[in-house]
């Protein structure tokens, strides 16, 4: 409870919906110690609703989380994991009204006559059916694709070094840079907080020396939750030898020998997840590439590659750091020929006992 007992409000329903938030935000950040951007952006989606409905919440019922989920849906146009987290954030603040601890439904009651209840149930809020409701537009590079993709990343560092200019450097740096969010299926934020030491050796894997494996440390976290650390193995010795010449021969030259960051800039700080968004922009306008391919499609071909080279699943998940195979399978859009493939072995072993 967040109001002073005893004391005569000038403006009681305003004061007591301000003190119910600030009981909220301190629930939520000291009891389940969430961040404060999670925090607030929930403050801010129960005001919102609040506006729209044109009630306090112990007015609130179901049919104006009906009428705001049309009005989500039909005029704002927002996506279902969108309106989910929406509807979220209401469910979590009736929670906490309808929680006794709390004591707001009999506050309500004395001063208003009535309490809050619960308006959030299955029957008019979205489920969770899929784990992964991304772009439906975003597809994996064909490998023809990929490989014109990374043959012009080169092309950019050729023609700076040939043209002598500083730009050399960055451009090398990027084609690198690229080439690991796809050899290791890592996301941006991954990629850009990654630092030298997080290369290990694999004693499994010998031959790629100090560059056996990869400790991501900034994996993508759920909601109020810590970022999830995974290993993902080295699979792919064109990209190891690639990171390799990158550390050893092109980022000293940057000149922060003691700056932890893999990717520096040319002024001591670490290449920032828009950066990459803005570079791979750059470069699939210059080749005129499907608007559709984003940085995070190069994960996407990672998990589509290594399913069509018949890598099992279950591994192909641990190294994406996907918590539940349905993701995985999302992620995955096998080529026509590895299902023509696929198709012809299948046939081959369920015909030939008839032959």
């Amino acid at each position: 409870m967040q109001l002073v007992s005893g004391v005569s409000l000038l403006h009681p329903e305003d004061a007591v919906f301000d003190a119910m938030l600030e009981g909220w935000y301190r629930q939520q950040r000291g009891g389940r110690n969430l961040e404060h951007k999670t925090v607030s952006d929930r403050q801010a989606r129960v005001r919102d609703f609040m506006d729209f409905a044109g009630e306090y919440p112990w007015h609130w019922n179901a049919g104006h989380m009906d009428d705001w989920s049309s009005n989500l849906v039909a005029e704002l146009h927002r996506k279902p994991s969108t309106i989910r987290n929406y509807q979220s954030a209401i469910r979590l603040f009736c929670d906490y009204l309808v929680n006794p601890h709390y004591r707001w439904a009999e506050e309500c009651e004395e001063r208003f006559g009535t309490h809050p209840v619960q308006i959030c149930h299955e029957w008019n809020t979205l489920a969770h059916l899929v784990d992964y409701e991304g772009d439906e537009d975003r597809r994996p590079f064909t490998r023809k694709e990929l490989q014109a993709f990374f043959d012009y990343c080169d092309d950019r560092v050729e023609r700076a070094v040939r043209k002598g200019r500083k730009g050399a450097l960055h451009a090398y740096r990027d084609a690198t840079m690229f080439k690991v969010i796809y050899a290791w299926g890592l996301r941006r934020t991954e990629t850009s907080r990654l630092d030298l030491t997080d290369f290990h050796r694999n004693p499994k894997a010998p031959e790629f020396g100090r560059y056996g494996g990869l400790q991501v440390r900034y994996g993508k976290r759920t909601r109020g939750s810590a970022y999830r650390r995974r290993e993902v193995l080295s699979l792919m010795d064109w990209a190891v030898e690639a990171v390799e010449d990158y550390v050893t021969n092109i980022r000293p030259r940057f000149g922060y020998p003691d700056h932890p960051a893999l990717w520096v800039t040319e002024r001591g700080g670490r290449v920032r997840p828009r950066e990459i968004d803005d570079r791979f922009a750059d470069y699939r306008k210059d080749m005129e590439l499907a608007e559709e391919l984003v940085p995070h499609c190069l994960r996407h071909s990672y998990v589509t590659h290594l399913i069509e080279d018949g890598a099992d699943e279950t591994f192909v998940q641990q190294q994406v750091g996907h918590r539940f195979k349905s993701t995985t399978a999302i992620y995955t859009s096998v080529s026509g020929d590895f299902m023509n493939t696929m198709m012809r072995q299948h046939l081959n072993q369920t015909l030939a006992p008839m032959g």
